[in-house]
């Protein structure tokens, strides 16, 4: 999701939710940490200079029961952002800590914001050795010319 469309959305809910892909849903007492420009510059394993930029929110449960975040105040938060840093609009990268902190790609299903589970990837595979995926087939597909089958007593068994 781009920070374009969270911003679309945010004027139409009575309420922020999030929620991660297994249904648990983020305390409602969560609170926006941070919301920023994440510039990656980096080289991938076949030697191209590759530049990403991600918008990052960052969720935080306080002790703080009492709090709820209102989409006016999550949008007036963004807008905040964009204006002091020149934010871009790209892809929301969200940050939620659990074992360790997650990073998270975003996804709207019509009531809640979706917490999607970021899977590495390698971006050159033609580069640097990946096999490409053989197909496969299943044996009872596979015909056999009587020219190269073995028969019994033949000894190429």
């Amino acid at each position: 999701m781009k920070l374009s469309e969270i911003k679309e959305l945010l004027p139409t809910l009575e309420h922020v939710e999030f929620q991660l892909e297994n249904g648990t849903f983020v305390p409602e007492h969560f609170h926006v940490t941070e919301v920023g420009q994440v510039n990656k510059k980096f080289i991938d394993c076949g030697g191209v200079v590759r530049d990403e930029k991600s918008v990052n929110f960052q969720l935080w449960n306080a002790n703080d029961y009492e709090h709820r975040l209102k989409p006016a105040k999550l949008l007036n938060i963004i807008r905040l952002s964009e204006e002091k840093l020149q934010i871009e609009d790209a892809e929301i990268e969200v940050e939620y800590q659990s074992d360790t902190i997650g990073k998270y790609d975003l996804a709207f299903n019509g009531k809640t914001f979706v917490l999607k589970a970021k899977t590495t990837a390698c971006l050159a595979q033609d580069a640097c050795g990946i096999p490409s995926e053989k197909q496969k087939k299943n044996l009872s597909e596979l015909t056999v010319s009587q020219n190269s089958a073995c028969k019994p007593g033949s000894g190429c068994c």
